[in-house]
């Protein structure tokens, strides 16, 4: 992790002390329900959980110097905290119950953190929404002018990715909240079911329904998907912001601070260069998922190609993720918008956007389609070459005016009409369905 791009608490989260913390909760769980089912001594749990507080990271990466097996390391620093007691710990169980159980907890944690900051960005969105929800503005294909939409209808696509985003993420949290106390193999050999149940509901885990050695790695390559793909949906809304911000669109642009430079050669230069952060960020983010998908094919019952990868992973993809969307939240709040040049980039071609309306209007009076778009396209070619302005051409071409009057022309010109629907549209998204 790059401490530029990681939030504080995802620092502390993926820290040593918080991951040997959680290989002591589920040491002390799985203890806990052994006692239960009679395995170990009444209170041993009780006797060895004081002694969390008291775990030193750096001691037992010392003890994997020499041990050359992390969790080894760990059950001897404890052993040596708790005394006798702790000689309980670890029974039956192999080093991934504890791994692939606390690294569970982790990223539950760690979705839980960026739920919230994606409820945030939501909420930004959908103020802007309806801030803009009758701003009128050129939507684009392929870069060109294509037809009227408001700009609060391109802020609601964006707002509805983001709800789906939500509703993956939350998905995705189902599915990595699994562990496993299975021992070797996954079969229970010197284990219960029951105490893997017991010990997994203390911790707010389920088992897994067919662990190996390991929880499956599909699981975990499903969640950096939905990562990978929360990073792309806030790249398309960064590139368009990008767009916006073009001197030759000037649509709208992040807010410029007091004091801010843009250029160390160019003082007159303000450029986006939170959203070109974003950009990038979100290739970060979308790299973790190829490594995700080749960690499920390991061999047999378990092989330990994928550790490494996580190690790294894991708490890149969620911290990068994380600060990405705090950035794109402040970027939403105080994004500039200028209705002026919004509506003047509307109007720059004349009304070349109502091409469709005058096509569906002759078709509407009895041409065939292909020759009433023949019509109204020689008359748009002519206005795009500056022979004329779009909608006067059409009332001079004798062949449309023997099928529309001039009142009918100019009513495929009328904003509203084109605008219609698009309260229905924003209604439609912020409402959910």
């Amino acid at each position: 992790m790059i401490p530029r791009y990681t939030p504080a608490e995802f620092r502390d989260l993926w820290s040593q002390k918080r991951k040997y913390e959680a290989w002591f909760d589920v040491e002390v769980a799985a203890c806990r329900a052994m006692e239960t089912a009679g395995f170990v001594p009444t209170g041993t749990a009780d006797a060895v959980a004081p002694y969390r507080e008291r775990l030193d990271p750096d001691a037992i990466d010392d003890i994997e110097k020499v041990t050359r097996h992390d969790v080894i390391a760990f059950l001897t620093h404890v052993e040596g905290l708790a005394g006798e007691p702790a000689r309980w710990l670890h029974r039956g169980m192999t080093s991934s119950d504890v791994l692939d159980s606390a690294l569970a907890l982790l990223l539950v944690q760690a979705t839980d953190m960026l739920l919230a900051r994606l409820d945030a960005v939501l909420e930004a969105m959908r103020g802007r929404v309806e801030e803009h929800r009758a701003t009128p503005a050129i939507g684009r294909s392929h870069g060109i002018h294509a037809e009227p939409l408001t700009f609060g209808l391109i802020l609601a696509g964006h707002y509805a990715e983001l709800a789906r985003d939500r509703r993956r993420l939350l998905a995705a949290r189902e599915e990595i909240a699994v562990g496993k106390i299975a021992g070797a193999v996954g079969t229970y050999a010197h284990l219960t079911p029951a105490i893997e149940a017991e010990a997994l509901e203390t911790l707010g885990l389920r088992p897994e329904s067919a662990s190996t050695q390991v929880v499956a790695r599909d699981r975990h390559a499903a969640y950096l998907a939905v990562l990978g793909v929360i990073a792309a949906g806030i790249e398309r809304f960064a590139t368009n912001a990008r767009h916006w911000q073009r001197t030759e669109v000037g649509e709208a642009e992040e807010h410029f601070k007091k004091g801010q430079k843009g250029s160390s050669a160019m003082p007159h230069k303000r450029n986006p260069v939170l959203t070109e952060n974003l950009s990038g960020l979100g290739r970060v983010v979308r790299a973790a998922v190829v490594p995700g998908l080749e960690n499920v094919a390991l061999w047999h019952e378990r092989d330990i190609s994928h550790s490494s990868v996580e190690r790294m992973m894991m708490p890149d993809a969620t911290a990068t993720l994380a600060f990405m969307l705090d950035r794109v939240r402040g970027v939403i709040a105080d994004l500039v918008v200028y209705p002026e040049r919004l509506r003047q980039n509307l109007d720059q071609t004349g009304g070349l956007w109502a091409s469709e309306g005058v096509l569906l209007a002759l078709v509407g009076q009895g041409l065939g389609r292909q020759e009433a778009y023949v019509l109204v396209q020689r008359n748009a070619m002519k206005a795009f070459e500056g022979q004329g302005e779009f909608r006067e051409l059409l009332r001079q071409d004798p062949d449309i005016r023997k099928h529309l009057s001039e009142e009918e022309i100019d009513r495929e010109f009328d904003l509203k009409h084109a605008l219609a629907h698009v309260d229905t549209i924003i209604d439609r998204v912020l409402e959910g369905a």
